[in-house]
């Protein structure tokens, strides 16, 4: 019975965990369920599963938890408390960044009326990152690279954002890309950011795993879009907590 009731608040926990609004719930129902599955497992002839499985689900939503806090952290910075040092260089015609314009992300260009092309390279003093590509209509992709992939909601569709983080900082202990922030804007102005669903993204971007200097995490993202604008939307990108937010194209 403790096992069951172990489970049922880590699944719980770990669904509030992942909800922006709701997060101070997950984190009073993860604790609670990883004691209860501790106890669990200590109870003569007693199935164990449910109380392994509430102790795996409770530690890996404490993680997602963890990641989701510092992404509202990340983004509720308003572009006023931006560094102001962010750097962009646009790709050159052949499609690569190295010699192309340089220009400073307050002017014009990167806005959402006018963003940055795909593949340009978004700099600050701590990060790299550079939008490598933009997979729109990627819905088939998307729920065939995991079972617990749900079809997107009737009007919507997933796309795939493809980017790289550069760690450029001095931090001896290093850092984590979750610094790094990559959300989708609508036509119509909304922000959807890729923590809105729990999905998981065929070659996943590995957001939590420390990078030291020089070293580059590259992988994807799902956002679900409104199929009828979806390449009409751009990128609000930002290369750390405190890197001024630019806007890239999604096509």
């Amino acid at each position: 019975m403790i096992g069951l009731i172990a489970l049922i608040t880590a699944v719980l926990g770990f669904i509030f965990a992942c909800i922006p609004g709701a997060l101070i719930v997950g984190w009073v129902l993860l604790p609670i369920a990883f004691i209860l599955a501790i106890v669990s497992l200590f109870l003569k002839d007693k199935a164990k599963w449910m109380g392994i499985t509430a102790l795996i689900t409770s530690v890996v939503g404490t993680i997602v938890g963890f990641i989701v806090f510092t992404a509202v952290v990340a983004n509720s910075f308003d572009s006023a408390f931006g560094s102001g040092d962010t750097r962009v260089v646009e790709p050159s015609s052949g499609g690569a960044a190295e010699g192309g314009s340089e220009s400073n992300a307050s002017g014009d260009a990167g806005t959402r009326e006018s963003p940055y092309p795909i593949g340009s390279v978004i700099e600050s003093k701590d990060w790299r990152v550079v939008i490598n590509s933009v997979t729109l209509a990627a819905t088939d992709a998307v729920v065939g690279a995991s079972p617990i992939n749900e079809a997107p909601a009737a009007g919507s569709e997933y796309i795939l954002v493809n980017y790289s983080a550069t760690y450029l900082g001095d931090d001896a202990n290093g850092q984590m890309p979750a610094f790094v922030s990559v959300e989708y804007v609508t036509a119509d102005g909304n922000t959807v950011n890729a923590f809105d669903k729990l999905i998981v993204a065929p070659d996943p971007i590995d957001t939590t795993g420390t990078l030291y200097k020089g070293a580059t995490a590259t992988g994807n993202e799902v956002f679900e879009v409104p199929s009828a604008t979806a390449g009409q939307g751009v990128l609000a990108v930002r290369a750390g907590m405190l890197g001024d937010k630019v806007f890239v194209a999604t096509k």
